[in-house]
């Protein structure tokens, strides 16, 4: 962390703080049904609160095109009231103008402001240079703990770094310590796992990492663009047969590439009947491979021994419907036992990721689990991450 200041440097006694969280969490009928994403935004809150700084929390949900009552922060300003416990938290209903400045001059030491919806402001998305001096008169200092939205250049994730001293919260400085312990100086040999469905939508992410991994484990239907690209009949899989040239030339890198050996498979999700395990090279014109088989997993879990990093991001399985799950549960459970062995640094991330390892229920035996999903996959893809950027001291 030595390119960014963290809270370690902050001296908030007394100061306005600005602090950009990652608070958009699901709801149903006004209330908030998962609080990992704000549980995790508690620490950098308490420690500012504790330093007695007049906190103004700016956030947002979804994607709304103005305002949008749907998408309101009102049910997370409750939710946050409730995990403070007695720190007085307040919700403003106002995102700019004077209702801002006033909730504002209110504050007292110690106490939290949420404003509303950040993203109902017209110049956010756009950062917006005058929206980002207005957001400037409203703190003495600026803090990003909300890596899940470092990939956007947005006022409160970028443009306001430049106009007020900037330091890493600690979900932000954990982060970023755990994604450069995994890929910018891990400890070698690396291991990466990329499981999904197509490997389209995640070739940058597999040209990044053959050039900086040692075993690149491909998993998921997009396994089946690379089997079929060594030749072998995929039956009625999903693959893209357009892409088979680009799966031939990755399999030509430097790094080890480990394909599925054998495989569960189904004519459909549905047809339970039809659920066996075979070799890739037994599978017949009408079944689809749903999962990795018990070969595969073995052989990945033996590899793994002689690793001492692990990223991993997508599931290597339909694991929303057993059997289909026993692939990516079996593997995380490895991964999990290697962990806590103290062999291991296993890093994870993406939606469907920490879904899949929370279905395992291994999330707490990795050693960070991101559930930032854009952000930590461009970060993996090598891209700079303009709110990440935008917190490094300029000279």
């Amino acid at each position: 962390m030595e390119n960014f200041l963290t809270l370690d440097q902050l001296q908030a006694q007394g100061k306005r703080v600005l602090v950009r969280l990652d608070l958009n969490l699901p709801t149903q009928n006004g209330q908030v049904t998962d609080l990992t994403r704000l549980t995790r935004s508690l620490r950098t809150l308490k420690e500012l609160t504790a330093m007695g700084a007049k906190v103004i929390v700016m956030a947002h949900m979804g994607r709304p095109r103005g305002e949008d009552p749907s998408l309101t922060l009102a049910p997370i300003a409750q939710a946050l009231k409730k995990a403070m416990g007695p720190t007085p938290v307040f919700f403003c209903e106002a995102y700019q103008g004077s209702r801002v400045d006033e909730k504002i001059k209110s504050l007292h030491p110690g106490e939290i402001l949420l404003l509303e919806n950040i993203r109902f402001a017209e110049g956010e998305e756009k950062n917006d240079p005058t929206f980002a001096h207005q957001m400037a008169r409203w703190g003495d200092i600026y803090v990003n703990d909300a890596f899940s939205a470092a990939h956007r250049a947005h006022t409160s994730t970028e443009g306001i770094a430049h106009l007020l001293p900037s330091y890493a919260g600690r979900l932000m400085e954990e982060e970023l310590k755990a994604l450069t312990q995994a890929l910018t100086h891990p400890k070698k040999p690396l291991m990466a796992i990329v499981g999904g469905a197509k490997v389209s939508t995640k070739l940058p992410l597999l040209e990044h990492l053959t050039e900086k991994v040692d075993v690149l484990v491909v998993g998921g239907a997009m396994a089946n663009t690379f089997l079929a690209a060594q030749g072998y009949d995929v039956g009625a899989s999903l693959y893209e047969p357009d892409l088979l040239e680009t799966a031939k030339t990755l399999l030509t890198r430097k790094c080890e590439i480990l394909l599925p050996i054998d495989g569960v498979v189904a004519t459909s999700l549905e047809d339970e009947e039809s659920v066996r395990t075979c070799l890739v090279s037994d599978l017949k014109s009408d079944e689809k491979i749903f999962d990795m088989g018990p070969l595969t997993v073995t052989h990945i879990l033996e590899r793994l021994q002689s690793c001492h990093t692990l990223l991993w991001n997508g599931p290597v399985g339909v694991f929303e419907i057993p059997p289909f799950d026993q692939g990516t549960t079996a593997v995380a459970t490895g991964v999990a036992r290697l962990t806590r062995q103290g062999s291991l640094l296993s890093v994870a991330g993406g939606g469907d990721t920490v879904a899949a390892l929370a279905h395992a229920d291994v999330m707490d035996d990795f050693s960070y689990v991101s559930t930032a999903g854009g952000a930590f996959l461009e970060w993996l893809e090598g891209k700079p991450l303009p709110g990440v950027v935008a917190l490094e001291p300029t000279l």
